[in-house]
């Protein structure tokens, strides 16, 4: 599916574009395409905001920006986000090694049951991802 970007702004189109080179185009449209009346704002909002306006800010570049996504969305405990973001770590150019030591950093400052989470979900797509 190719996402109908009439009437989006400008932020959002930015966003998309960014969204889908850390998340992958078929990730991103996947979410557009099982959005329903209830959750497709939310989309809209995360691709303008989040992306658009974040994400596709200059002063950092993807790379960075996967570095700290990592270590707060560790904070947070959201496992489910964090594998989307490991991947998309990955897909900005992480390695392995540059992926545990983020996680090992963010033990210390977040604890021990948040990393033992984080290391789950970055072992699981690892190991999907053959690294």
């Amino acid at each position: 599916m190719s996402m109908d970007q009439d009437g989006k702004s400008d932020a959002w189109k930015r966003g998309y574009e960014a969204r889908t080179k850390v998340l992958g185009k078929d990730y991103v449209d996947r979410a557009f395409e099982q959005a329903d009346d209830f959750t497709r704002d939310l989309q809209d909002y995360l691709t303008e905001h989040a992306w658009g306006a974040s994400w596709a800010r200059p002063g950092l570049d993807f790379r960075t920006r996967s570095m700290l996504n990592l270590a707060m969305i560790t904070a947070l405990n959201r496992p489910h986000e964090l594998e989307v973001h490991v991947r998309g770590a990955l897909n900005n150019g992480l390695t392995r090694d540059e992926i545990k030591e983020i996680l090992l950093h963010a033990a210390v400052y977040c604890g021990a049951p948040a990393a033992l989470d984080a290391f789950r979900v970055a072992k699981k797509v690892l190991g999907e991802q053959g690294k």
